[in-house]
C-alpha cells in the first residue's frame, strides 16, 4: 500500500539532494507528483509504504527535515 505525502528537506539540503531522493522515489514504486522549490525545498509524491519507512529512518542524519502526509486542510 502506499500514500501521498510531502517531503520537505532541511534548508543545507542540495537540489542535487533533493533530485536524489525524488530518483529513489521512482525507483522503489513511487511517484514524484510536484516539485515545491523554489518557495519550499521539497516535492508531493505517492509512496509505498515500505520505502516510506526508509525514508523516516534516516530523519536525523539525512537532508530531510519531516515527511507530512498529504491532504486538504479546512478552517471552520
Amino acid at each position: 500500500m502506499s500514500g501521498k505525502y510531502i517531503v520537505v528537506f532541511k534548508k543545507t539540503a542540495t537540489d542535487a539532494d533533493i533530485e536524489k531522493y525524488a530518483n529513489d522515489v521512482s525507483t522503489n514504486g513511487g511517484t514524484v507528483h510536484d516539485h515545491f522549490t523554489p518557495l519550499l525545498k521539497g516535492f508531493s509524491a505517492q509512496i509505498p509504504d515500505q520505502y516510506l519507512q526508509t525514508l523516516q529512518s534516516n530523519l536525523q542524519s539525512g537532508p530531510i527535515d519531516y515527511i507530512e502526509p498529504d491532504g486538504v486542510v479546512k478552517t471552520q
